[in-house]
């Protein structure tokens, strides 16, 4: 056998060609400049469904992206089959900029986030006020990520006619939280589709909410006939609803543009991620307040600036009591 030196240039030595290929390998990805936009409707084990246009097709996403998730609300780029055929399948190569992220942790101690739904105006929170019986803590843990994540807040109580909303209103009219009171022969009637629809104009919001509380049968009314989903009665044993929805979807609104997310129920709400600082933006006439305060102020403490500036008139004290429960959430569960 021929055995070569430290300079084997001579030309007969041969190169043994690559089996996988002699195009050489680069982490310049494609542009994809071809590539159209596309709105996410739903996620289901790994097939995404888009609105392109007026068309619905199913895409699945590019290797590229890597760990990189796509939810629902998202804006992305496609490339591939958009015909929208039977059997056919479109490649999502590029997730957009997100203005607004909805997100929730398992509980309090998990440190992976979860995102709910992408590009959202605003969370609508919905609590029924009996039948299952209406938990504030839930609801306030609803609020602290509406707040963190820019998304304005709508309360939205529905069964009226089963127990009277005052109560719980009290506690929320610090904050200055829009609200809805609905009842069961409003929403048969169509007054209560009329009375949310103005809230949602224009808006892509979020629903969200236990399971039970009418949040699916609300959103039934509010979008074409064609697209209702599946509804659930509350067990009598328990108090609480069955998961009918399973996954988040985006649905249109009849009537108005607009957009509604209906989301699974939740039985929890983990605030793991949620940074107080970002919290307290969503109170403007607190949050200049904050100026005097140590720094790390979990604006709960004897050292908070808040207090002397609640005490010296420029805000109301009922809001800073509101704030600071809001943000105690976090270290109790909801049904504490």
């Amino acid at each position: 056998m021929r055995r070569y030196g430290k300079n084997p240039d001579e030309d007969d030595i041969r190169i043994r060609p690559n089996r996988k290929g002699n195009r050489p390998r680069t982490h310049t990805r494609p542009k994809h400049e071809d590539a159209v936009e596309g709105f996410v409707v739903t996620v289901d084990r790994g097939r995404i469904t888009c609105l392109v246009d007026d068309r619905t097709v199913i895409a699945m996403k590019a290797r590229e992206l890597g760990r990189k998730s796509v939810v629902v609300g998202d804006q992305v780029a496609i490339v591939g089959d958009l015909t929208g055929d039977k059997d056919t399948l479109a490649r999502i190569v590029r997730v957009e900029p997100r203005r607004s992220v909805l997100r929730r942790t398992a509980d309090d101690d998990d440190p992976f986030e979860r995102v709910v739904v992408a590009n959202a105006d605003q969370l609508a929170i919905v609590t029924a006020l009996a039948d299952p019986e209406p938990r504030p803590r839930m609801i306030d843990r609803c609020l602290v990520a509406a707040y963190d994540a820019g998304l304005t807040p709508l309360l939205v109580l529905t069964k009226a006619d089963l127990a009277p909303a005052d109560t719980l209103l009290n506690a929320y009219r610090p904050l200055g939280v829009p609200y809805i009171v609905t009842s069961r022969e409003e929403l048969v009637n169509g007054a209560a589709t009329e009375l949310v629809r103005k809230h949602l104009e224009d808006k892509v919001t979020a629903f969200v909410g236990h399971s039970g509380v009418g949040k699916t049968t609300l959103v039934n009314t509010l979008v074409p006939k064609d697209l209702w989903r599946t509804t659930g009665v509350v067990n009598a044993v328990t108090g609480r609803g069955r998961h009918t929805t399973t996954s988040a979807l985006a649905l249109p609104l009849t009537g108005v543009p607009g957009w509604v997310i209906d989301t699974p129920g939740v039985r929890s709400f983990g605030l793991n991620h949620v940074d107080p600082s970002r919290v307290i933006l969503a109170f403007p006439d607190l949050e200049p307040g904050t100026e005097g305060c140590p720094r790390g102020c979990s604006h709960d403490e004897a050292e908070c600036a808040l207090d002397q500036w609640a005490a010296d008139g420029h805000a109301d004290p009922a809001r800073l009591d509101s704030l600071r429960r809001l943000l105690a959430t976090r270290e109790r569960r909801e049904g504490d």
